[in-house]
Protein backbone atom coordinates (compact mmCIF):
# COMPACT_ATOMS: atom_id res chain seq x y z
CA UNK A 1 0.00 0.00 0.00
CA UNK A 2 1.07 3.90 -0.36
CA UNK A 3 2.04 5.61 2.41
CA UNK A 4 -0.81 8.28 3.04
CA UNK A 5 0.13 11.84 2.61
CA UNK A 6 -1.55 15.47 2.46
CA UNK A 7 -5.09 15.30 0.17
CA UNK A 8 -5.21 11.84 0.78
CA UNK A 9 -8.35 10.63 2.74
CA UNK A 10 -7.75 8.46 5.93
CA UNK A 11 -8.92 5.43 5.13
CA UNK A 12 -12.67 3.81 5.61
CA UNK A 13 -11.29 1.00 7.59
CA UNK A 14 -9.04 3.21 10.24
CA UNK A 15 -9.65 1.79 13.71
CA UNK A 16 -8.15 2.43 17.26
CA UNK A 17 -9.08 0.99 20.62
CA UNK A 18 -9.29 2.98 23.59
CA UNK A 19 -10.83 2.55 27.25
CA UNK A 20 -14.07 5.27 27.78
CA UNK A 21 -13.15 7.49 30.26
CA UNK A 22 -15.55 10.11 31.13
CA UNK A 23 -15.08 10.51 35.28
CA UNK A 24 -17.67 11.61 37.54
CA UNK A 25 -16.53 14.51 40.02
CA UNK A 26 -12.98 14.22 39.01
CA UNK A 27 -13.13 10.45 40.32
CA UNK A 28 -10.99 8.09 39.04
CA UNK A 29 -12.11 4.50 38.21
CA UNK A 30 -10.76 1.11 37.18
CA UNK A 31 -10.21 0.48 33.58
CA UNK A 32 -12.99 -1.15 31.44
CA UNK A 33 -13.14 -3.01 28.91
CA UNK A 34 -11.23 -1.45 25.19
CA UNK A 35 -13.83 -0.75 22.20
CA UNK A 36 -12.92 -0.84 19.05
CA UNK A 37 -13.18 3.39 17.40
CA UNK A 38 -13.86 3.39 14.28
CA UNK A 39 -12.33 6.68 13.44
CA UNK A 40 -13.07 6.15 9.55
CA UNK A 41 -16.73 6.67 10.69
CA UNK A 42 -16.30 9.08 13.80
CA UNK A 43 -13.93 10.96 11.61
CA UNK A 44 -15.37 11.29 8.11
CA UNK A 45 -17.84 14.57 8.87
CA UNK A 46 -15.63 16.25 11.37
CA UNK A 47 -12.33 18.17 11.91
CA UNK A 48 -9.80 16.56 13.91
CA UNK A 49 -5.94 17.20 15.23
CA UNK A 50 -4.18 13.87 15.71
CA UNK A 51 -0.92 13.82 17.08
CA UNK A 52 1.15 10.32 17.65
CA UNK A 53 3.88 10.00 20.36
CA UNK A 54 6.05 7.22 20.67
CA UNK A 55 4.81 5.91 23.99
CA UNK A 56 3.03 7.21 26.87
CA UNK A 57 4.41 7.61 30.14
CA UNK A 58 7.91 8.79 28.61
CA UNK A 59 10.15 11.44 29.57
CA UNK A 60 9.48 13.39 26.04
CA UNK A 61 5.68 12.32 25.43
CA UNK A 62 5.33 13.48 29.03
CA UNK A 63 6.90 16.62 29.54
CA UNK A 64 7.08 17.88 25.76
CA UNK A 65 4.58 17.35 23.54
CA UNK A 66 1.15 16.60 25.30
CA UNK A 67 1.24 19.10 27.81
CA UNK A 68 1.22 21.82 24.71
CA UNK A 69 -1.77 19.78 24.02
CA UNK A 70 -3.75 20.48 26.80
CA UNK A 71 -2.96 23.89 27.17
CA UNK A 72 -3.65 24.76 24.00
CA UNK A 73 -6.38 22.63 23.73
CA UNK A 74 -9.35 26.04 24.09
CA UNK A 75 -7.41 27.70 20.96
CA UNK A 76 -7.18 24.69 19.02
CA UNK A 77 -11.29 23.76 19.61
CA UNK A 78 -11.46 27.70 19.37
CA UNK A 79 -10.85 26.97 15.62
CA UNK A 80 -13.52 24.76 14.43
CA UNK A 81 -11.84 21.24 15.93
CA UNK A 82 -14.36 19.44 17.07
CA UNK A 83 -11.73 16.14 17.99
CA UNK A 84 -8.21 16.33 19.35
CA UNK A 85 -7.00 12.47 19.84
CA UNK A 86 -3.15 11.33 20.80
CA UNK A 87 -2.69 7.99 19.54
CA UNK A 88 0.76 5.52 20.72
CA UNK A 89 1.51 1.73 20.64
CA UNK A 90 0.87 1.25 23.66
CA UNK A 91 -2.24 -0.96 24.36
CA UNK A 92 -5.73 1.08 25.49
CA UNK A 93 -5.25 0.35 28.90
CA UNK A 94 -2.20 2.30 29.40
CA UNK A 95 -3.48 5.02 27.20
CA UNK A 96 -6.68 5.24 29.20
CA UNK A 97 -4.12 5.55 32.42
CA UNK A 98 -2.26 8.29 30.81
CA UNK A 99 -5.26 10.13 30.19
CA UNK A 100 -6.14 9.78 33.52
CA UNK A 101 -2.96 10.80 35.52
CA UNK A 102 -3.49 13.77 33.20
CA UNK A 103 -6.85 14.28 34.14
CA UNK A 104 -7.86 14.46 31.02
CA UNK A 105 -11.57 13.47 29.86
CA UNK A 106 -12.41 11.63 26.57
CA UNK A 107 -14.48 14.79 25.67
CA UNK A 108 -11.15 16.98 25.85
CA UNK A 109 -8.41 14.33 24.16
CA UNK A 110 -9.06 11.19 23.19
CA UNK A 111 -6.60 8.57 24.49
CA UNK A 112 -6.37 5.93 21.44
CA UNK A 113 -4.24 3.07 21.43
CA UNK A 114 -2.43 2.61 17.64
CA UNK A 115 -2.47 -1.60 17.54
CA UNK A 116 0.41 -3.21 15.97
CA UNK A 117 1.23 0.60 15.19
CA UNK A 118 -1.35 -0.20 12.10
CA UNK A 119 -2.28 3.30 11.15
CA UNK A 120 1.47 4.51 11.37
CA UNK A 121 2.31 1.70 9.26
CA UNK A 122 -0.21 3.09 6.58
CA UNK A 123 1.45 6.86 7.00
CA UNK A 124 4.54 4.91 6.76
CA UNK A 125 5.61 6.60 9.95
CA UNK A 126 7.17 4.32 12.68
CA UNK A 127 9.85 4.28 14.72
CA UNK A 128 11.27 0.80 14.87
CA UNK A 129 8.23 -1.01 16.48
CA UNK A 130 6.47 2.13 18.26
CA UNK A 131 4.45 4.75 16.30
CA UNK A 132 6.38 7.51 15.06
CA UNK A 133 6.24 11.62 16.57
CA UNK A 134 3.80 12.80 14.18
CA UNK A 135 0.95 15.03 13.55
CA UNK A 136 -2.26 15.02 11.15
CA UNK A 137 -4.93 18.01 10.42
CA UNK A 138 -8.20 15.65 9.14
CA UNK A 139 -10.78 17.81 7.93
CA UNK A 140 -13.79 15.58 6.79
CA UNK A 141 -11.65 12.66 6.05
CA UNK A 142 -9.12 14.28 4.56
CA UNK A 143 -5.64 15.16 5.02
CA UNK A 144 -4.58 18.37 4.97
CA UNK A 145 -1.58 18.63 7.39
CA UNK A 146 0.66 15.67 7.76
CA UNK A 147 4.52 16.21 9.43
CA UNK A 148 6.89 13.72 10.55
CA UNK A 149 9.39 14.95 13.25
CA UNK A 150 12.57 15.03 11.95
CA UNK A 151 14.58 13.95 14.94
CA UNK A 152 14.29 13.93 18.66
CA UNK A 153 12.54 17.44 18.76
CA UNK A 154 8.72 18.28 19.49
CA UNK A 155 8.80 21.30 16.45
CA UNK A 156 6.36 20.15 13.48
CA UNK A 157 4.32 17.89 15.52
CA UNK A 158 3.32 20.41 18.36
CA UNK A 159 0.70 21.68 19.11
CA UNK A 160 1.80 25.33 18.05
CA UNK A 161 2.58 24.07 14.98
CA UNK A 162 -0.33 22.26 14.14
CA UNK A 163 -2.28 25.39 15.80
CA UNK A 164 -0.81 28.15 13.46
CA UNK A 165 -1.49 25.80 10.58
CA UNK A 166 -5.31 25.69 11.67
Amino acid sequence: MAELKVGDSIPSDTKFTYVPYTPEAGEITACGIPINYDAGKEWADKKVVLFSVPGAFTPGCSAKHLPGYINNLPAIKSKGVDVVAVIAFNDAWVMSAWGKANGIKDDDILFLSDADTAFSKKLGWTAGERTARYALIIDHGKIVYAEKEPGREVSVSSAEAVLAKL
